[in-house]
């Protein structure tokens, strides 16, 4: 997919960096709503939502299940909302790498949180964007009028994945176990051979390519003429940015786990790191080697975390006396070529939602886009910025242009925060939401890509009542 794309009419770099050079304030100017027409019939509202501080893997979860993270999530969601779990009509909630034991983990952690036995639970799962999907099927639900009330949300653990036994050992412990006599398991015992022993491990690759996600990356950022450069200048952004956030509090999603055998409350993030260009310059290739640009640092990296998020019709949260934080206007999902497009799910979203709003990307006060990879931020942000792109790829007239990098993930994201698979949808939409108060926004969009060449476009504003805490 090498695209014959001109050089975009920014300089990435120098913007990158004065963005993050910036301070976070909250502006005073006068609250002007411009309100989207409501298209269920039922004006779905986030009402709130919580996380788990996300850890990288193999640090303080690291001796929990999934469960216990996604039950957290849960009654922390409970606690901030003070909503009575009986009014919970049904719960979604999604993962990616699934923990056999609890495989509808929605279920098991809806049990373990305490709410009752008649609550109907499932879990989805759709890669990178599942807890996007946990929230619009939630909206789905409220908007046929079957439930009200619904919590949506998603965990990953990657501290602990399944590692299977070959197939060929499989399939001999399954006859083993069907075998009747002594003589029948001692003629099993003696075929086996030293590759039976091989285990299966799990890899973020692709099953229709076999190719891993980092090297779609690294292809990906030299289609798009992506250097080494930007993508550092990029991370360090988003590190930067994130860790203005957290010092200024405003990760009001996030809630302290105190983890049972960890002497400590866990507070924070803990991936959030701001280092120099000359220290990332340094790192070497991760994927592509020896001349790749996806590295250690300007890839998001392997996170265990959970979170949840509470949605319901505005008349039930008047009723109830909840403030929302914001309506969840509308959303789309897309789908392309999982080998050359795999990251771009972004870039083909983004146009699609503006479209079916009626709006364009000035309308736009704030963006909260998953960063996978570096790379693949830059190449979407060029894409859209790319006449041959979107003429030839998105069936467009001229280019989408470039949304407004001051308006572009001002708390960070997946690079510096972290990415448990299925929990950051509902990060990028609290984020969404608070931030449009806290910088006197009106709609947020929310984007991100998934493996499997999927996407997700999702279009908030900003509820009346909303405060960012």
């Amino acid at each position: 997919m090498a695209y014959q794309l001109t050089k975009i009419g920014f300089a990435l770099s120098g913007n990158l960096t004065k963005t993050a050079l910036r301070s976070i304030s909250t502006t005073g100017a006068v609250y002007e709503p411009r309100r989207l027409p409501d298209k269920t019939g039922k004006n779905v509202v986030l009402v709130d939502g919580v996380r788990t501080p996300f850890l990288m893997s193999g640090t303080d979860y690291s001796k929990l299940m999934p469960h216990e993270l996604a039950r957290h999530s849960l009654l922390s969601l409970l606690r901030k909302t003070k909503l009575d779990k009986e009014l919970v009509d049904y719960i979604v909630y999604g993962t990616v790498i699934q923990e056999v034991k609890t495989s509808n983990i929605a279920r098991e952690a809806a049990l373990a949180a305490g709410f009752s036995d008649k609550t109907p639970a499932h879990t989805v799962t759709m890669a990178c964007i599942s807890s996007n999907q946990a929230i619009t099927t939630g909206m789905g639900l409220i908007a046929t009028g079957t439930y009200d009330a619904i919590v949506a949300g998603g965990v990953e653990f990657m501290s602990d994945v399944p590692i299977r036994h070959s197939r060929k050992m499989r399939s001999l412990m399954l006859k083993a176990n069907k075998a009747k006599t002594p003589v029948q398991r001692l003629q099993l015992l003696a075929s086996i051979r030293p590759d039976f022993f091989i285990p299966e491990l799990p890899a973020v690759a692709e099953f229709s390519s076999g190719e891993t996600m980092g090297h779609s990356a690294d292809r990906l950022a030299a289609s798009f003429n992506a250097s080494r450069q930007e993508q550092d200048d990029y991370a360090l952004r988003s590190h930067t940015l994130a860790k203005e956030a957290q010092e200024k509090g405003y990760f009001t999603d996030l809630v302290p786990f105190k983890v049972s055998g960890v002497d400590k409350t866990v507070e924070k993030d803990n991936g959030i790191r701001v280092s120099s260009k000359e220290a990332l310059a340094k790192l070497r290739p991760a994927f592509v080697k020896p001349y790749g640009t996806v590295t250690a640092a300007n890839a998001s990296f392997l996170t265990d975390g959970a979170s949840a998020c509470l949605i319901m019709t505005e008349e039930k949260a008047k009723a109830l006396g909840l403030r929302p934080k914001a309506y969840l206007r509308d959303f789309l999902y897309v789908s392309q070529d999982p080998i050359d497009q795999l990251l771009l799910g972004p870039a083909y979203g983004i146009p699609k939602l503006l479209k079916k709003a009626g709006i364009t990307m000035k309308d736009i006060d704030s963006w909260e886009i998953h960063e996978a990879f570096a790379g693949q931020i830059i190449a979407n942000l060029k894409a859209l910025d790319s006449d041959y792109f979107c003429k030839n790829y998105l069936g467009l007239s001229e280019k989408v242009g470039t949304p407004d990098l001051n308006k572009w993930n001002n708390w960070g994201g997946s690079l510096s925060i972290g990415h448990p698979f299925a929990a950051t949808g509902v990060r990028l939409c609290m984020h969404t939401a608070n931030r449009l108060v806290r910088e006197n926004g009106q709609l947020g969009l929310v984007a991100a890509c998934a493996a499997g060449g999927q996407g997700v476009a999702m279009l908030l504003e900003r509820h009346p009542d909303a405060n960012a805490e």
